[in-house]
């Protein structure tokens, strides 16, 4: 009997040894992926630093970003252009997707019944997964036309259709999708008492959803906001098939525009044969890098303080 029991112990320290030794394993191997995540981005930065030096030694940063003269042919490096392209495109395209994106996750997620919003939840889900190039192409095809032959001449400009206004509206197709689901799931996951204690108190459902839901997914909604700006801010097929490509100042956004990310994939060509050009396209992708990781480490500190102010 005794001999029994302390093969039964025996047994259960075996067990408990091969679940404390897998416990370790896997949590050394998550160790290891997320230290090879944060040393993948430190590779990434390193290597972009490096090549964007030989362009940072020839010209200062601040004739970089400011000169508005781009010609690789005489050593003119201006990224103002650009920069104010991306700040162009970016803000427009954002502040046309965020309204609409607003209101249809609102709709979809407090009021369409059941079949109708699975029926239109797909359809959003379907428009997030279509490819850039396939939205620059009925831009092509759709917008541009729109813009030049109509829009342009009812407000008395004349426009080839390709310009900064019409690589925004394609833009604001691109990102309303992405918007869309984030700020529908942020609803839905509050809970029903908050509404029913809500309309309880006498409030109407607009009234509730404007005055307690938005706020309650404020911290959801502002992260469905943000992964649309970097989407904005990051893409490039779309917008380089629909802006036209002049790297000048533009008058207006009716006019052809260069982004950033469009300014690499336009000048790709020189890449390969200038050096000096090859570093300053680089600098252009650690601007990039750098802009939209600042940009998302402040959203993550503002949206850790809403999560704290709007606990409901």
């Amino acid at each position: 009997m005794a001999s029994e029991t302390g093969t039964e112990s025996a047994g259960r320290s075996s067990t408990v040894r091969r679940r404390l030794l897998a416990e370790r394993l896997s949590s050394a191997g998550l160790a290891l992926a997320a230290l090879f995540a944060i040393g993948l981005f430190a590779l990434v930065v390193a290597i972009l630093v490096w090549e964007s030096a030989p362009i940072l030694a020839e010209q200062p940063l601040s004739e970089l970003l400011l000169s508005s003269n781009w010609n690789p042919a005489q050593g003119e490096f201006g990224f103002l252009p650009a920069i104010v392209g991306t700040l162009y495109v970016t803000g427009i395209s954002m502040a046309i997707g965020i309204p609409l994106a607003l209101l249809s996750a609102i709709y979809l997620a407090e009021y369409a019944d059941g079949r109708t919003q699975t029926l239109l939840a797909s359809f959003i889900d379907v428009l997030a997964a279509v490819p850039g190039v396939v939205f620059g192409l009925i831009g092509l095809i759709v917008v541009v036309p729109f813009v030049g032959d109509y829009l342009a001449p009812a407000l008395g400009v004349q426009s080839t259709g390709l310009g900064i206004l019409t690589a925004s509206l394609v833009l604001s197709i691109i990102v309303v999708p992405y918007m869309v689901s984030l700020t529908v799931e942020s609803l839905e996951a509050l809970p029903d008492e908050l509404r029913e204690s809500a309309l309880a108190l006498g409030m109407t459902k607009w009234g509730m959803i404007r005055g307690v839901l938005l706020r309650a997914a404020g911290p959801g909604i502002l992260s469905a906001i943000l992964l649309g700006f970097g989407r904005a801010f990051g893409a490039t097929m779309a917008v380089v098939m629909v802006i036209g490509g002049m790297t000048a100042l533009p008058d207006s956004v009716f006019e052809p525009g260069q982004t950033l990310s469009t300014l690499i994939v336009n000048d790709f060509g020189e890449l390969m044969s200038v050096p000096t050009t090859q570093s300053a396209l680089i600098f252009v992708g650690l601007m990039l890098l750098v802009i939209v990781w600042t940009f998302n480490l402040g959203a993550m500190l503002l949206r850790r303080r809403l999560e704290r102010r709007w606990q409901y």
